[in-house]
């Protein structure tokens, strides 16, 4: 099997999640009784056929260091790579591109999914696409009636409409000629990188995905996902 190399963004100071990252990172905030959230994401990437990883660290780095060590008790092999300031999403990746094999992912240390990391990153390698985007469907309710203008007139109404997106779950396939070109040391964001691919007609691929998947951004995630991890315990971490 071709290696598989993980790139984890741990760098954040994760300020929507205050108070509970005053004093720790926010892949560090406990899940459950006895998880740490990076801690589930790394067992998930061993379990998948993921052998090295390294982890982009800022904001408290050294508790992230300090908890994971060298990824042997995990069955790991981790590195680390150190943001002397904040880089964006893409940023930390385009500053460690040497250490990285010709694809690999890359994922937010905070999210919690039965995603197949593996089985997203050999989509990536079998395509011809520069990036793999892990997509997840959402849906909205509008609480009001939505008017469609042209003109100053009003030409469409839907009454309280259900929308649905697609959006990104923060877990990327790429390849390393990708991200060749950017300076190391200057920020680019995920959302830079797209924009640049789309204008130069080189478009991502979408990894749909149907499974649970949360971002834990915000108190109320949080809450949730610690609500919900004693039900999704066996699914998250099966075969680990």
């Amino acid at each position: 099997m071709t290696e598989r190399h993980a790139v984890i963004l741990a760098g954040g100071r994760g300020t929507r999640l205050r108070p509970y990252t005053t004093t720790i990172p926010k892949p560090l905030v406990p899940i459950g009784d006895d998880c740490a959230i990076l801690e589930i994401v790394l067992r998930q990437l061993a379990r998948d056929g993921f052998r090295r990883i390294t982890i982009a660290i800022g904001h408290l780095g050294e508790l992230i260091r300090a908890y994971v060590g060298d990824g042997s008790q995990f069955g790991l092999d981790v590195d680390y790579a150190t943001e002397p300031k904040p880089l964006g999403t893409m940023g930390p990746v385009v500053a460690i591109l040497d250490r990285l094999p010709a694809s690999f992912l890359v994922l937010n240390g905070d999210i919690l999914t039965d995603l197949d990391f593996g089985g997203l990153l050999e989509a990536h390698r079998a395509s011809d696409a520069p990036l793999s985007i892990a997509t997840s469907r959402r849906v909205v309710d509008v609480d009001f009636g939505v008017l469609e203008i042209d003109g100053g007139r009003i030409t469409g109404f839907r009454e309280k409409p259900r929308l649905s997106y697609a959006v990104s779950m923060g877990v990327y396939a790429l390849s390393r000629e990708t991200l060749s070109s950017y300076p190391v040391g200057e920020p680019l964001g995920f959302d830079e990188l797209v924009l640049d691919l789309l204008a130069a007609g080189q478009p991502p691929a979408s990894y749909q995905f149907e499974g649970y998947w949360l971002d834990i951004g915000r108190p109320d995630d949080y809450d949730r996902a610690n609500l919900e991890f004693v039900e999704l315990r066996p699914r998250l971490l099966r075969g680990t």
